[in-house]
């Protein structure tokens, strides 16, 4: 397996942009899920601005990329993003969120478009 380092600037931007909680939890979700900025809204309790603040530093850094489905903005991890190798190594550690997904289905609140 071929292993790619991070410049160390680098590697400690990704780590600060990870450090916050609902960044963190939104990385793993989005690993697996598209997801819109209203269920986000819904799993955390915050603002629309707040998720999308959030949302915006994710993209700055090209990990987070979106698409327009009619109405809808979904967000998803950028795969091919040079960070992505980095991240995913930390997001594999971490617990699934599948729960707080699912939980949105039970309340009717999940958007599948």
């Amino acid at each position: 397996m071929l292993k790619t380092t991070v410049e160390m600037e680098k590697a400690a931007m990704i780590l600060k942009l990870l450090g916050d909680k609902t960044r963190l939890t939104m990385v793993k979700i989005l690993d697996i899920h598209d997801c819109c900025v209203c269920e986000f809204v819904e799993i955390f309790k915050a603002s629309q601005p707040s998720i999308s603040q959030h949302l915006r530093k994710l993209r700055d850094v090209g990990l987070v990329k979106e698409e327009r489905r009619g109405q809808w903005i979904f967000h998803s991890i950028n795969k091919s993003n040079e960070y992505y190798p980095f991240v995913q190594q930390i997001i594999e550690q971490l617990p699934s969120q599948d729960h707080k997904l699912e939980e949105l289905d039970r309340k009717g609140t999940r958007i599948i478009c």
